[in-house]
């Protein structure tokens, strides 16, 4: 079972076929079969050849650089991307495209989405998030890092943690706190904040899979000016989690086309280690593609909403939820497929940071097992896993909310 798309959206995937047919050598292999160190320009150079043929942001809005398409549209993009074993995006596309850039066509005023969202579409301007710090996590409400209002320039100090791609981001997007006296929160607000500044330090942190692509953000005194508040002084937390539904739900279509195609690598795996005829391996494996399906009817039924005009609202922590929970399973399955060769580093590694490798990447020890220790994070970034459990309860099922003590120096919001 496979969804359709519409008669017209079918015709634009033939035609964007056409386009990729016509830039990808004969004998192309897929992406994973790149050297690492050629993996990340061949994006680039990729999405570049992507955005002057107008297949970046199809259903963004003309006025700002798309072509006023649907999102529908765009999931045809990406699966036919991974179809024909090509990135779909660039590293800081989740950053600047999917997270801050839908959240801007939302909140943004007409100046702001007409001076950031052409430089976003192009790729000219790299974004990050600043979320998370050392001690607001799961509980994003209460950040600490600040922001005052002197003249026209937000002068913010603080410090942000596990800010993916902020050593190459020219731009951050970072919710402070802007009223110290409000109701947690109620005192929050969003800014846009330049990176490239004597008041910002960003150090990287090195992960257990030998990647750096986490960083710390020390800010001090850093400005940015006054009309860089995204959405109104003060109203940041509903700006705030407006952005998580578009990273934990947004992309849920496009992410099980990339979930598919891992399925299909680990199913060569099986074969190549006669691991095909276990029994327990069969079921797992269809364990497997049975969520996979699951996982892409789920992101269907988000683009349905979306294409209504309908917010995905805290059903966005179910995408979420279920494709990290997913995955461990998923690489989980890959070790022991392995076996003993899972204890060593051979061949190449993945060059994702997180979800499943580059299409057509090789079935390498390596790649496999820095996926599987990527997979693991899964369930604490966008929010730990015991967070969404929490909002769907609340939100979605209706289930009375958890008592949460109010710390003793701050207020509790209502």
């Amino acid at each position: 079972m496979n969804p359709v798309f519409s008669a017209p959206v079918q015709e634009f995937q033939r035609e964007f076929a056409d386009f990729l047919r016509g830039i990808v050598p004969a004998d192309w292999a897929g992406a994973g079969t790149l050297p690492e160190k050629d993996y990340r320009p061949f994006a680039a150079s990729l999405r570049r050849q992507l955005y002057d043929a107008g297949y970046i942001g199809v259903d963004w809005p003309v006025e700002y650089g798309g072509r006023g398409l649907t999102p529908e549209h765009q999931v045809a993009v990406a699966e036919q991307l991974t179809r024909m074993k090509l990135p779909q995006s660039a590293l800081s596309d989740v950053f600047s495209m999917q997270m801050f850039g839908n959240t801007l066509l939302a909140h943004g005023t007409e100046e702001q989405k007409h001076r950031f969202l052409p430089d976003i579409l192009s790729g000219d301007v790299k974004w990050c998030q600043g979320y998370s710090e050392p001690q607001s996590g799961s509980d994003l409400a209460s950040v600490a890092t600040s922001a005052t209002l002197r003249g026209d320039e937000w002068h913010i100090n603080g410090q942000k943690i596990w800010t993916g791609t902020a050593h190459f981001a020219d731009w951050i997007f970072v919710l402070v706190r802007t009223d110290p006296e409000a109701p947690k929160h109620r005192g929050l607000t969003l800014l846009a904040c330049p990176l490239r500044q004597p008041g910002i330090e960003v150090r990287q942190i090195k992960q257990m899979s030998g990647e750096a692509e986490f960083n710390e953000v020390f800010f001090t005194d850093a400005v940015t000016p006054r009309d860089n508040a995204i959405g109104a002084v003060n109203d940041g937390w509903r700006v705030a989690t407006a952005l998580l539904e578009h990273e934990r739900g947004g992309a849920a279509a496009v992410l099980a086309v990339r979930f598919e195609e891992e399925l299909d690598r680990l199913c060569v795996l099986a074969r190549e280690h006669r691991r095909d005829r276990d029994s327990d391996i069969r079921q797992r494996i269809a364990w497997c593609r049975a969520r996979v399906l699951a996982m892409k009817l789920l992101g269907y039924k988000a683009l349905t909403r979306s294409l209504r005009g309908e917010p995905i609202g805290a059903e966005a922590a179910m995408t979420k939820l279920y494709w990290s929970e997913y995955h461990v399973v998923l690489t989980e399955l890959a070790m022991d497929i392995l076996g003993d060769e899972a204890l060593v580093l051979r061949g190449r590694r993945t060059t994702q940071p997180d979800g499943p490798d580059a299409p057509g990447s090789p079935t390498d020890s390596a790649g496999w097992i820095t996926t599987f220790l990527t997979a693991r994070s899964s369930r604490i970034y966008a929010g730990t896993n015991q967070v969404q459990r929490s909002l769907l309860a609340e939100q979605v099922l209706g289930m009375p909310r958890e008592p949460r003590p109010a710390p003793a120096d701050r207020k509790e919001s209502a």
